[in-house]
């Protein structure tokens, strides 16, 4: 999955938050709606402008932020 074709970043949006196709519901916004227990169906059925390729373009920016956080030992 290219997130990148789907996660828009614009500096005067959300405060520049990462967002789904230029609209205003962010990356964070759907990965807090799957933390919190809903499935991919429930929240395409709460958002119908969504679809399943959006949800999975969230998780595939989060894996990727993910896999880029650097560790610093201040010990």
């Amino acid at each position: 999955m290219n997130y990148k074709d789907i996660i828009t970043i614009e500096p005067g949006k959300r405060g520049g938050k990462p967002c789904i196709r230029g609209m205003r519901i962010t990356v964070y916004d759907v990965l807090d709606y799957l933390a919190s227990g809903m499935t991919h169906q429930e929240i395409l059925n709460e958002f119908l402008y969504l679809r399943e390729e959006d949800i999975l373009a969230c998780l595939s920016y989060a894996a990727g932020r993910e896999r880029t956080t650097l560790i610093v030992d201040r010990g």
